[in-house]
């Protein structure tokens, strides 16, 4: 039974873009890279058209970067 729950706990699809720890970096870093991340998409959030214009990015970009999951790090795909 621990088994089962264990197979369909790894294939949940919300699971899928977990990263994997860096085996040069390891859990620490990829920690504060998430935390990082998190920050970073906060504070796209909550910027204003004029500045995400001088970035290059429409409010409508940066409120779907904005809510990408944490540990989704990289580019967009999609």
């Amino acid at each position: 039974m621990s088994a089962q729950l264990g197979s369909a706990f790894r294939s949940s699809p919300a699971l899928r873009s977990v990263p994997r720890a860096a085996p040069r970096h390891g859990w620490p870093e990829m920690l504060r890279l998430i935390l990082r991340t998190l920050r970073t998409r906060q504070d796209l959030a909550g910027m204003e058209p004029r500045m995400l214009r001088d970035i290059g990015l429409t409010p409508g970009e940066a409120t779907r970067e904005a809510q990408r999951a944490p540990w989704d790090i990289g580019p967009h795909r999609g």
